[in-house]
């Protein structure tokens, strides 16, 4: 039984906390984090409170942290509004409410009758009319917009929406479907002609963007590293992480990294690590770290600039810090420090 899974009508707060998580993210990683976040933030006046920095911590380890940023602006806009709106269509007014979020919410918590259709409702479709037709395109939702409706008018319950999720997720799986368990199997065209398989087509893939980014891993004597938080671009802003920059076409890594290290303050010997890959949306990352180590027990830094234990970093953060970590971190450049300088 999912958490959030509770009698119909369920609290709004937490049907949208479920959703976002739930975007892009296994369920198995869904549920625990579901769980601290909503003792952590147990209403939605307590998120609206707190500084977007807790939410992002919050949200560590779930990855696509802009779903977290919109989900505390959604909740401060509710404070301003006096409330939730009740249909689909004014919850989507709300910041990061897609079609779907909103009539999930709508649904779930209000009894709307605008089906929400996610990837399971539109295979599951798909296949029951042997559609042609590419996952997650517009034509393909519109179909499973009116297929679900009819599955409402016979069936007038938010159930119904949950339990063609449900089917889709458990028996009309991508690769292999259960047809012989499938309720609606006497009914599937896919099936009748022997190729569930190939309904609906593949999803239209975004062309993939290679990046080279360098970074720098400074290392403390008591085995904190220096972060900084991301203030700028289009990527990671609002995590901590150890300085970084994209590597432009014929600079070299190293003299890029030594720039970083200066600019953080710690002009001290370099040595490469092992590379590392890290993905963000549709760009596949390869990022050349460099190591050193700040021998003497470094001043706090300037705002904006944290040492921080990188197994326990108290600050919101990325996956890309363990990778780092698990790259950088043993042995040590220069041998054992000396007891004074841990």
């Amino acid at each position: 039984m999912l958490p959030w899974r509770t009698p119909f009508p369920r609290d709004p707060y937490k049907v949208l906390v479920s959703e976002v998580m739930a975007q892009q993210t296994q369920i198995d990683r869904v549920v625990p984090a579901f769980e601290r976040f909503v003792a952590r933030f147990p209403s939605v006046d307590a998120l609206a409170a707190a500084p977007a920095e807790e939410v992002l911590h919050a949200f560590s380890g779930l990855g696509y942290y802009r779903r977290a940023r919109l989900l505390h602006e959604a909740v401060r806009n509710l404070g301003e509004r006096g409330g939730w709106p009740t249909t689909a269509r004014a919850l989507a007014e709300l910041p990061g409410f897609g079609a779907y979020t909103a009539a999930a919410v709508a649904a779930f918590a209000f009894d709307g009758a605008e089906p929400p259709v996610d990837g399971n409702v539109a295979r599951v479709v798909a296949r029951l009319e042997a559609l042609p037709l590419a996952l997650g395109s517009g034509q393909l939702r519109r179909k499973a917009r009116a297929a679900a409706r009819a599955f409402h008018l016979e069936a007038p319950t938010p159930e119904i929406w949950e339990a063609l999720m449900e089917l889709g997720a458990v028996v009309c799986a991508p690769a292999s479907p259960r047809c012989g368990v499938c309720p609606l199997a006497p009914g599937c065209a896919a099936r009748a002609a022997g190729t569930p398989s190939a309904f609906p087509l593949p999803r239209r893939q975004r062309a993939r963007e290679e990046q080279l980014w360098t970074a720098v891993w400074l290392r403390r004597g008591d085995g904190n590293v220096l972060l900084r938080r991301v203030d700028g671009g289009p990527l990671l802003v609002g995590l901590w992480l150890p300085p970084f920059a994209a590597i432009a076409s014929g600079a070299v890594p190293a003299l890029v990294a030594a720039e970083l290290a200066r600019q953080a303050g710690h002009e001290v010997p370099l040595a490469p690590a092992a590379p590392v890959g890290h993905g963000i949306t549709h760009r596949d990352i390869r990022v050349y770290p460099f190591v050193g180590e700040v021998r003497a027990h470094a001043a706090e830094p300037a705002d904006g600039w944290s040492w921080q234990d990188p197994a326990a970093p108290a600050v919101p953060t990325s996956s890309l810090l363990g990778k780092l970590a698990a790259a950088c971190s043993p042995p040590t450049l220069f041998g054992p420090l000396p007891e004074s300088e841990r």
